[in-house]
C-alpha cells in the first residue's frame, strides 16, 4: 500500500489541476459563505436564523470542485490513457481504488478544514454587524458550542465523503464529464424532488434519502426535532451512499477490462 499511495501522492502533487481545485474549494466555500451572511439581517421585531449553518453555506458550493476533485483523479487517467500504465505498474485495482481515495480524503479534510475554519470566523465577524448579536439572542459563534463544533466538523467529513461518493461514481463510470454528471445530478437535481411532488409521505422519503439534504442536516443547529432525519442520521445516509458507490465502481474495476 505504501508504495501505491506514494504514486498516488506524486500524480496529484505534480499534475496542475488537483492544486487549483483545492484552493477552489476553500475560496468558493468561505467566499459563498461570506455572501450567506452578509445578506442575513435580523429586524427589530426579531428573527430565527441558524447561524451556524448560516456561515457554512458555502459548502454546497465547495462540493462542486470537491466532486471534480475527486472524479479527475480516476476518470482523468481513462481519458489519457495513464490508467493503463497505472495498472500495469500495480495490477491490483482495489488497492489502486483504496490509495485514491485515501489521498482524495486527506486532500480534502486538509482543504475543508481550512474552509469551514475561515467560515465560522467570517461569520462570527460579519453577523453582528447585521443584527445578529447575542442582544438578539445571537451568541458570537464559537467552536467552543458543541452544536457549532458538530456543524462545523460535520461539514468537513460531508466533504470528504462527497470525494468518495465521486469517486466511486468515476470507478464505474470511467468517463469524466459522464461521472461530474451523475454526482451532480444525485446533489442537486434529487434534492428538488421533494418540492415537486404533492404526497408528503414520498416527499419525505425523497429528503431523506438525498445525499445532499441528509447529509447538510449535520449543519443544523436548531428545530432539530422538525428534521426529517437528526443530523448524524443524516450524515449516515451520505455514508451508505460513499460506502455503495466505492464498494460498485470497486468491483466493475476489478471486472472489467482497461
Amino acid at each position: 500500500m505504501r508504495r501505491h499511495l506514494h504514486a498516488e501522492w506524486t500524480k496529484l502533487r505534480t499534475m496542475p489541476g488537483p492544486g487549483w481545485l483545492l484552493l477552489a474549494i476553500i475560496l468558493m466555500t468561505v467566499a459563498m459563505g461570506a455572501a450567506a451572511t452578509a445578506t442575513a439581517s435580523c429586524p427589530p421585531m426579531g428573527c430565527r436564523h441558524d447561524t451556524a449553518k448560516l456561515s457554512l453555506m458555502g459548502v454546497q458550493v465547495g462540493q462542486a470542485f470537491v466532486t471534480i476533485l475527486a472524479v479527475l483523479a480516476l476518470s482523468g487517467e481513462y481519458s489519457t490513457g495513464m490508467i493503463r500504465t497505472t495498472l500495469a505498474a500495480m495490477p491490483r485495482r482495489t488497492t489502486v481504488l483504496a490509495a485514491k481515495a485515501i489521498m482524495l480524503t486527506g486532500l480534502t479534510l486538509a482543504a475543508g478544514t481550512i474552509a469551514v475554519l475561515a467560515s465560522i470566523l467570517t461569520a462570527r465577524l460579519t453577523l453582528p454587524s447585521n443584527g445578529l448579536t447575542p442582544a438578539h439572542g445571537y451568541p458570537l459563534l464559537s467552536l467552543t458550542d458543541g452544536p457549532t463544533l458538530r456543524a462545523a466538523a460535520g461539514s468537513v467529513l460531508y466533504l470528504a465523503l462527497i470525494a468518495l461518493l465521486s469517486l466511486g461514481v468515476a470507478a464505474a463510470v470511467r468517463d469524466s464529464a459522464s461521472s461530474i454528471g451523475v454526482v451532480f445530478g444525485l446533489l442537486y437535481v434529487l434534492p428538488v424532488l421533494p418540492s415537486v411532488i404533492s404526497d408528503p409521505n414520498w416527499q419525505k422519503v425523497l429528503w431523506q434519502i438525498s445525499p445532499m439534504n441528509a447529509g447538510l442536516a449535520i449543519q443544523a443547529t436548531i428545530n432539530l426535532p422538525s428534521l426529517p432525519l437528526s443530523p448524524w442520521t443524516g450524515l449516515g445516509v451520505l455514508t451508505a451512499w460513499a460506502a455503495t458507490a466505492l464498494l460498485g465502481g470497486g468491483l466493475l474495476l476489478r471486472l472489467r477490462d482497461t
